[in-house]
């Protein structure tokens, strides 16, 4: 039988590697991160009767370096955040901002009126209001129950 020296240390580090590796499983899926740890904004998305209103979180992002394209059943919103470029001769520097250019896609629950989409960007939230078209406000469908 041999004998093995126990190394508290390493049991620690085994510790620290399993725990570092449950957090990156957990957060994988997390809307603000990818996996390249770019900056990937978080959305809000309702409906009502009458329209699909999309609220978007961009700090720092100017609204003239959005680019908004809408389809009839699909919104495409992407743009960069840009680092700041500042230089310190002393001191030390830490950051936990994104930075990079983002897209994000979201298909729309109905058929909206892509003519007709109205945008506001205050405080930092971007906010589209995507009025359905009319033949989705008046749709009426008619279920059938079997016997």
């Amino acid at each position: 039988m041999a004998i093995i020296r126990w190394q508290p240390f390493r049991e620690i580090d085994t510790l620290q590697r399993e725990v570092n590796r449950l957090f990156d499983s957990l957060t994988a899926d997390m809307p603000t991160l990818s996996s390249s740890g770019a900056f990937i904004p978080p959305a809000e998305m309702h409906e009502t009767p009458d329209a699909v209103h999309l609220k978007l979180e961009v700090p720092g992002i100017a609204a003239d370096d959005l680019d908004i394209q809408v389809s009839a059943d699909a919104v495409s919103i992407s743009g960069e955040r840009k680092s700041e470029s500042t230089t310190e001769d002393k001191g030390m520097k830490r950051t936990e901002f994104r930075y990079g250019r983002f897209q994000r896609v979201f298909q729309l629950p109905a058929r909206i009126q892509n003519d007709n989409v109205t945008a506001n960007y205050k405080d930092g939230i971007l906010s589209l209001t995507l009025p359905k078209a009319e033949a989705e406000k008046t749709k009426v469908v008619k279920v059938n129950v079997a016997s």
